[in-house]
């Protein structure tokens, strides 16, 4: 199977509830953005010249208000980027995965943070070529439900919302309901659900906590800090952290295209510099990078308050998930969430073969024929990373093995 990136096998939506998170409209922008850009690099060696190559290309960031983004935010907060040489433009909030990757494609953003089964949708699905340089952060989110619901079985019948169906919260969460003995659905709203079926939709992470308040929807999982809100508000608790499932898992990644890799390595390196110290500093920083990107900061990153950040970045509350069932595996000694850029190989191989078994809504044939070993050699390029974490004392400033090298756990 010829796996490199062209315009072809964009899934296009034709039905309201298939729930994708892309509409028509959606896949129809998208399929022609991808076209154009596959085409570029047949460009004329002048033409890309005359395109600015080379590493004066400002870094231009596209984010969600989800402590996924905290390392970009963070470079871009602490001047780590011009600290590299780098020009960079303010950045850019998107409510939605699927605006977020239409604006990458597009070229209006050259540097995101992605879900990691997501950019192996990118890549072999839409064919779009680009590639991941780092994690952004490890763990950062949950299954957070209705006060009244106790118990992973008592989602049986109810509706449970996930921001992507290429995310690791929909594979995670399917992980979940059938270790429960529930069967992940999608059905229209108006559908009837069996005891043992719990309908799966799509929604933006800012609408699932007021969707949880008005309660048409029983539970959702995402990124933090939306867990957290749902908590501090009242209308949610957390039922089971993500990095109790998954230990550490990514989450987001950072995602470049492939054209700019390649046409200015330097540019790529600076950019995945920035983002390796930003992790640093926020290991060891937890406030302030709660307060930097909060509402209070001038920055204004996020519309989410220091208060409900910190709950999430600085982890004080994580005795009394221990103690809640929510993280069972007290041994993991965990953080709620964690910043290490290493992008191990041997997740990007589980990954792969754990989403060919979970439920995906649209056109997923390219799963069946990826081989894990070539998405982990071919999806990431880990040239930048290796480098940057060597120039700030090696994988042990990160806690990382030295060899770089781990096994996947996966406790559901």
């Amino acid at each position: 199977m010829d796996y490199r990136p062209d315009s072809r096998s964009i899934h296009i939506c034709q039905s309201p509830d298939c729930g994708c998170g892309l509409s028509r409209r959606d896949f129809l922008r998208l399929s022609a953005l991808t076209a154009a850009s596959v085409a570029a690099p047949l460009l004329s060696a002048g033409d890309a010249l005359a395109q600015g190559a080379g590493s004066d290309q400002p870094v231009k960031i596209g984010y969600l208000p989800i402590t996924d983004a905290t390392p970009l935010l963070v470079a871009h907060g602490r001047k780590l980027f011009e600290a590299e040489g780098l020009r960079v433009e303010k950045p850019r909030l998107f409510r939605s995965w699927a605006q977020i990757v239409e604006a990458f494609v597009a070229g209006q953003v050259n540097v995101i943070h992605l879900l990691s089964p997501a950019t192996l949708w990118v890549r072999y699905g839409t064919r779009f070529p680009a590639k991941v340089v780092a994690w952004n952060h490890v763990n950062g989110s949950a299954l957070t439900v209705a006060p009244g619901i106790n118990s992973v079985a008592e989602l049986g019948g109810k509706t449970v919302a996930i921001p992507f169906w290429y995310s690791i919260h929909n594979v995670l969460l399917q992980q979940i309901l059938q270790a429960n003995g529930l069967v992940p659905v999608t059905k229209a709203r108006d559908s009837g659900l069996a005891r043992n079926e719990v309908n799966l939709i799509v929604l933006p992470p800012a609408e699932m906590v007021s969707a949880l308040a008005g309660k048409s929807i029983a539970g959702f999982i995402v990124a933090d800090p939306f867990n957290a809100l749902a908590e501090t508000a009242g209308v949610g608790k957390v039922l089971r952290l993500s990095g109790d499932v998954w230990k550490n898992h990514a989450c987001c990644v950072t995602f470049l295209a492939e054209r700019d890799i390649a046409e200015r390595p330097e540019w790529a390196q600076r950019v995945t510099n920035a983002i390796v110290r930003a992790q640093l500093w926020t290991r060891s920083n937890q406030l302030e990078a709660a307060k930097l990107l909060s509402s209070a900061d001038d920055n204004r990153y996020t519309p989410h308050s220091p208060q409900v950040l910190a709950k999430v970045l600085a982890t004080t509350d994580y005795a009394s998930y221990e103690a809640s069932g929510a993280a069972r595996n007290k041994g993991w000694y965990q953080r709620r969430i964690d910043f290490q850029p290493y992008p191990f190989p041997s997740y990007t191989e589980e990954l792969v073969r754990v989403l060919q078994k979970t439920k995906v809504e649209g056109d997923n044939a390219f799963l069946a024929k990826l081989d894990p070993r070539f998405a982990a050699r071919d999806l990431v390029d880990d040239r930048f990373v290796r480098k940057a974490i060597a120039a700030v004392g090696g994988p042990s400033a990160f806690g990382l093995p030295a060899d770089l090298l781990r096994k996947e756990v996966l406790a559901v």
